[in-house]
C-alpha cells in the first residue's frame, strides 16, 4: 500500500511505523479450522464483532488448549488499515495467555503496543476507536469459551455506548494527549460522535457520566498535578529563599495533600490570602470558606492541623493566621 494511495503524506506521518508495517503485512491474519483443532486436541473459538460507528468488523479465531491457554490465534478484518493493524496486535497480545488473562487486555494496551515510542500516539486521533473494536472482540470470544455473557467482563464504566469508550480510557486519552475540547475527545476516541447523548445532559438518553464533566474534572486534576509537581520541585530548595509565588504553590500543595479533603468533607474549604516574612517566621494568612468560616475549631483544632502540616513539610517557623 503506497502512502499516497489512501491518505495524504502529512496524515500518514501521524501513524507509527509499527502500524504502517502491520497495515501492509499483518503477521496473524488468516483463519484456524476445526480440523486443525481436532488434530491438536484443542478447542476452536470464533468470535465476530462489528463496530456500527464506522462499519468495520473483525473475526477472531482462538485455539485453546485444555489449560485454557490460547496456543494459536488469527483474525480477519473487514475494515480500514488501522483496524487491520489493531487486530493484528490484539491477536499477538492474546497469544500464550489464558483466556482469563486475555480478557484483561484493553484497547489502551493495544494502542500502546503499536507505538514506536511510549509518549507518541500510534495513530491519529480519528482512528483511536479501531483499538476499541479489538478490545470488544476479545470479550466476545472469552464469553463464548467460558459460557458467560460478555458484559460480565466489563469492569470499566462505559461512557459512550456507541463507540464503547470507557471512563478510564477517556481520562487516559485526555491526559496523554493534553486534550482541551470535546471535539478533540471525539476525534481521538469517537466518543460523542454519533448519538451525542454522552456529551452533555439533555440528549435522548440520560447518562451518569458526560464528556463535559469528565473533561472539566480531568483538566482540573491535570492542573493540580502540575501544581504539585512544580511545588515539589520548588520544595527541594530552602523554603525561606523561595519567591512568593513558589511559597504559595508549595503551601497549596501541602494543604491539598494533607488537609483540604477533610475540610471539603465537612462542607468547608480555605484559601491563601497572603504570605509574609516576619523576621525568622513566615506568616501565612488564610480565609476559611463555607462551613469552616463558622466552625468553632477553625481557630483551634483545624488551625493547628494546618499549621502542623506546613511546619512538618515546609518550614518549622510557619505561623497560620486566619482573617
Amino acid at each position: 500500500m503506497a502512502k499516497n494511495d489512501v491518505i495524504g503524506a502529512s496524515l500518514w506521518d501521524a501513524y507509527s511505523n509499527k502500524v504502517t508495517t502491520r497495515m501492509n503485512n499483518p503477521v496473524h491474519q488468516g483463519e484456524i479450522t476445526q480440523e486443525e483443532c481436532d488434530a491438536h486436541g484443542t478447542r476452536l473459538i470464533v468470535a465476530d464483532f462489528g463496530a456500527e460507528s464506522c462499519g468495520d468488523a473483525v473475526r477472531l479465531y482462538w485455539e485453546v488448549d485444555k489449560e485454557d491457554r490460547i496456543v494459536n490465534a488469527k483474525f480477519k478484518s473487514f475494515g480500514c488499515g488501522t483496524a487491520i493493524a489493531s487486530s493484528d496486535m490484539m491477536v499477538e497480545l492474546c497469544m500464550g495467555k489464558t483466556v482469563q488473562e486475555a480478557v484483561k487486555i484493553t484497547n489502551i494496551d493495544v494502542e500502546m503496543a503499536l507505538r514506536d515510542t511510549p509518549d507518541v500516539p500510534a495513530v491519529p486521533g480519528q482512528k483511536m476507536h479501531c483499538s476499541v473494536m479489538a478490545y470488544d472482540v476479545i470479550k466476545k470470544a472469552a464469553g463464548q469459551y467460558l459460557g458467560v455473557d460478555e458484559s460480565s467482563f466489563e469492569e470499566e464504566i462505559i461512557v459512550c455506548e456507541c463507540a464503547r469508550v470507557s471512563l478510564s480510557t477517556l481520562k487516559e486519552v485526555i491526559k496523554i494527549n493534553d486534550l482541551k475540547t470535546i471535539e478533540q475527545i471525539t476525534d481521538y476516541t469517537k466518543a460523542g460522535g454519533f448519538c451525542k447523548s454522552c456529551i452533555k445532559p439533555g440528549g435522548h438518553e440520560e447518562r451518569e457520566y458526560y464528556l463535559v464533566d469528565i473533561l472539566r474534572d480531568t483538566r482540573a486534576e491535570m492542573e493540580h498535578d502540575a501544581m504539585v509537581a512544580s511545588a515539589n520541585a520548588s520544595m527541594s530548595g530552602d523554603f525561606k529563599s523561595m519567591t512568593l509565588v513558589q511559597k504559595i504553590k508549595a503551601i497549596d500543595a501541602v494543604i491539598d495533600s494533607s488537609v483540604r479533603q477533610f475540610l471539603v468533607m465537612d462542607g468547608g474549604n480555605m484559601e491563601i490570602i497572603d504570605v509574609k516574612d516576619n523576621g525568622e517566621n513566615v506568616d501565612v494568612y488564610i480565609r476559611y470558606m463555607g462551613a469552616c468560616s463558622s466552625c468553632s475549631s477553625s481557630t483551634t483544632g483545624t488551625l493547628y492541623a494546618i499549621e502542623a502540616a506546613l511546619k512538618d513539610k515546609l518550614y518549622d517557623k510557619i505561623r497560620v493566621l486566619p482573617i
